[in-house]
């Protein structure tokens, strides 16, 4: 899942390379500019991914838990 989140964010830093570039911006504002979407792309999206896998994995425990209280009660 990380290498996911890390090839989405260099996909977004190269289109932010392209389209900071096509302002007429110095090239070291393009650069920092496109770092710094990139960086809160990728923490944005590994914040989103946590809490979406948390998320499912306490839903699975809990049917976990509700189908061995079924199998226990026979």
């Amino acid at each position: 899942m990380n290498k996911i989140v890390l090839q989405f964010g260099l996909l977004v830093f190269s289109l932010s390379l392209i389209f900071f570039s096509r302002l007429g911006l110095p090239f070291e504002v393009v650069i920092l500019k496109s770092f710094f979407v990139f960086v809160f792309t990728t923490v944005l999206l590994s914040i989103v991914v946590l809490v979406f896998v948390r998320a499912i994995n306490k839903e699975s425990f809990n049917k976990n838990i509700e189908y061995s209280e079924k199998i226990n009660r026979k």
